[in-house]
């Protein structure tokens, strides 16, 4: 196993940057922020972008919790990596990753200012402190759980042809939990709303709402609607459309991760 490291000023664009990386130096997993990603899929830690102060953020970042830094050695161990990228905003920080990982010494530093150009780094700082937006580099899908209920947006980069076929990679934009500057809170009224907005879309299906119910978990959200359907309509095909069709519009429009939607029928009207 050789080990990497990528160091940058906070807001530089090391994450947005590693991917693309990886792929020009054969780095097949990156450490980054609290997370152990090995081939584009997270594999063991905890996003530090989801503490809820700064402090929280640097502290497992460098894996100063026992249990979070022996679940990611454990599966670095696992996987072993041909070539594993470290992220850090200094030397002094790859190098405590380094000994708290277990790692084997560092083979290169690498600066994000020779991989990227001042207009770059400049962009990079405008959306880190303008708009608080962090990149993690990894498709959305991998990280919805520990991001459900915040700003969470994939990002698709056009890599040129690979095969005859354009070729994407996908990394998320997230605003973590500490640039909010406190606690918001979406009411049960609005994901009420929302599901009488799909069954108003799907009144060819439903009778009429009786009770919508939504339990928010740090994972996720379940949601549990009680509902009379239209006379001689399909029950488990209409209850299977609407579930899915519940379930994307409040992913959509709030940004939770839903983890399941309960449909109880009450009858036929």
């Amino acid at each position: 196993m050789e080990t990497y490291g990528l160091v940058g000023r906070s807001g530089t664009g090391k994450s947005y940057s590693a991917i693309g990386l990886c792929r020009a130096r054969g780095f097949d997993a990156i450490i980054d922020d609290g997370l152990f990603i090995f081939e584009n899929r997270i594999m063991a830690g905890v996003s530090a972008k989801r503490e809820a102060t700064k402090i929280g953020a640097v502290k497992t970042a460098l894996f100063t919790k026992e249990e979070h830094c022996r679940e990611v050695r454990e599966s670095i161990q696992q996987v072993q990596p041909h070539r594993i990228l470290i992220l850090g905003t200094s030397e002094g920080m790859i190098g405590k990753i380094i000994s708290r990982l277990d790692l084997p010494p560092l083979s290169e530093m690498i600066r994000i200012e020779d991989i990227t150009t001042e207009e770059e780094r400049e962009m990079a700082r405008t959306q880190r402190q303008d708009l608080g937006k962090h990149v993690i580099p990894v498709p959305t899908f991998q990280v919805k759980r520990q991001f459900s209920g915040y700003f969470l947006d994939p990002l698709r980069m056009f890599r040129g042809l690979a095969g005859g076929r354009a070729a994407f990679t996908e990394k998320t934009v997230v605003r973590p939990t500490y640039s909010y500057l406190g606690e918001y809170v979406i009411s049960d009224r609005v994901i009420s709303d929302i599901v009488l907005c799909v069954a108003e879309q799907k009144k060819e299906l439903v009778a009429g709402i009786v009770r919508v119910t939504s339990d928010n978990l740090p994972e996720g959200m379940n949601i549990r609607v009680l509902l009379y359907l239209r006379y001689r309509t399909k029950v488990l095909t209409a209850a299977r459309v609407l579930q899915r069709e519940i379930a994307a519009q409040v992913e959509h429009m709030t940004a939770f991760n839903v983890l399941a939607v309960d449909v109880e029928i009450r009858g036929l009207k």
